[in-house]
């Protein structure tokens, strides 16, 4: 099938510099104005982080229009990269209807004022290095989620409820990002810790087996279309798992299955399908080769539907599930970092690129507008560039009237996309 890949429509082009480099965007309704604004995360000037993760350096707020809101802390131009998550989110933790800016810096825990970056509570951390990224949970069967997780590098976990107060922890092999779910619906969430399906207590309840290394991303859905949630875990392997434990099919066709993705991507096979991203060459893997990776899709019970013959350089692509670009649309595949000249881009489920963004650099998505469509937001150091499937006015639909729901995938963000569907 031959697809004709068209540019997406530039919406427009923001400033972004006064944040300083290598930055992280979080997206959320800061302000309560029906209009998502930007948050660029930068991470402190720790350059190895294979086993210290990094805390937070500073935090700038932007206006679509490109005004800066606010700033918190002082931008470094020697900051580290994204070489592990910003411990930093956008949720609204104490339930007041306004968002927080939640993230670890000075080695506390902080909430910030969504609005104007003032800081409304702080707590020391529970460990040295509890610091590798920030999970939002509901362990206590509230009606919101208002627990956190936090955790180390690969070893430990750490479990507070909304005080602060140290709930349990847990030791183990947890992943880069633990994805937390209701799997049992008793109103409590289950914690995919890594390898261990933790109970809200902490218990372990069971652990997969025979997997090496870490899991890279979680993603939790109804794959196979029996009405219940399955996992799927990339790592070594792409391995499903019933939410009692049973495996219920591994891909062992991929080298390092470094991201995965749900979605409807095509409609001709059963149930959803996963998409990956394999780290075929690692460009410093010591035998003198280029690094190289490709996309694979695979059907609901794991058969591998088709693999990307890559025939550029680049090994660092990221991939998550993008959903509603435009009305009636497919699920599409959003793919960045690719290197070796490769542009982002959404590919179908038929291994086309449907879409090209015309800019360089990492991306992030939402509906900015409340439109019911999503934007992609490609940026580097100095510019985000918006883009949309039509020209539309980046104007709240609703202004002033209430603010844009925050997701729990925004509020979920991570350098390793897991998510639900």
């Amino acid at each position: 099938m031959n697809i004709t890949t068209v540019d997406a429509i530039s919406l427009t082009n923001i400033d972004i510099s006064a944040a300083g480099p290598r930055c992280k965007m979080l997206i959320g309704d800061l302000n309560g104005d029906g209009l998502m604004e930007l948050l660029l995360v930068q991470a402190d000037n720790r350059q190895d982080v294979r086993y210290i993760p990094h805390q937070v350096q500073c935090l700038t707020a932007f206006a679509l229009n490109g005004q800066m809101l606010w700033q918190a802390g002082k931008p470094d131009p020697g900051a580290g990269s994204q070489g592990s998550d910003y411990p930093a989110q956008i949720y609204d933790w104490d339930g007041d209807g306004q968002l927080e800016v939640l993230a670890v810096m000075g080695d506390r825990f902080i909430a910030l004022d969504g609005r104007t970056g003032e800081e409304k509570r702080s707590y020391p951390l529970p460990g040295p290095h509890a610091h590798d990224c920030i999970i939002i949970a509901n362990l206590s069967g509230k009606e919101r989620a208002s627990d956190i997780l936090l955790k180390d590098r690969y070893h430990k976990l750490w479990a507070l409820d909304a005080e602060f107060n140290l709930l349990w922890t847990h030791e183990g092999n947890p992943g880069h990002y633990p994805w937390v779910y209701d799997l049992d619906g008793d109103g409590r969430d289950e914690v995919m810790a890594g390898y261990d399906l933790l109970d809200a207590d902490g218990n372990v309840r069971w652990s997969c087996k025979e997997l090496d290394d870490h899991a890279d991303c979680i993603w939790v859905g109804d794959v196979n279309g029996d009405g219940l949630p399955e996992l799927v875990i990339g790592g070594s392997v792409t391995v499903m798992y019933s939410r009692e434990g049973k495996e219920l099919w591994r891909y062992e066709g991929s080298v390092e299955s470094q991201h995965i993705a749900l979605g409807r991507f095509r409609s001709d096979t059963p149930g959803l399908q996963v998409a990956g991203l394999d780290r075929l060459v690692r460009e410093d893997d010591g035998r003198g080769l280029k690094g190289k990776d490709a996309l694979f899709l695979l059907d609901a019970a794991g058969k591998e539907l088709w693999k990307e013959d890559r025939q550029t350089e680049g090994w660092l692509t990221i991939i998550e599930t993008l959903r509603n670009w435009k009305p009636g649309a497919a699920d599409y595949i959003l793919a960045y970092r690719r290197g070796g000249g490769v542009a982002p881009g959404l590919y179908d489920g038929y291994m086309n690129q449907v879409v090209r963004f015309p800019a360089e650099g990492y991306a992030a998505h939402a509906d900015l507008i409340g439109s019911g469509t999503e934007q992609v937001i490609v940026y580097s150091d100095t510019y985000a560039t918006v883009f949309g499937s039509e020209q539309i006015s980046l104007e709240a639909k609703e202004p002033g009237v209430k603010p844009l729901e925050q997701p729990k995938r925004l509020y979920s963000s991570t350098l390793y996309p897991g998510g639900e569907r």
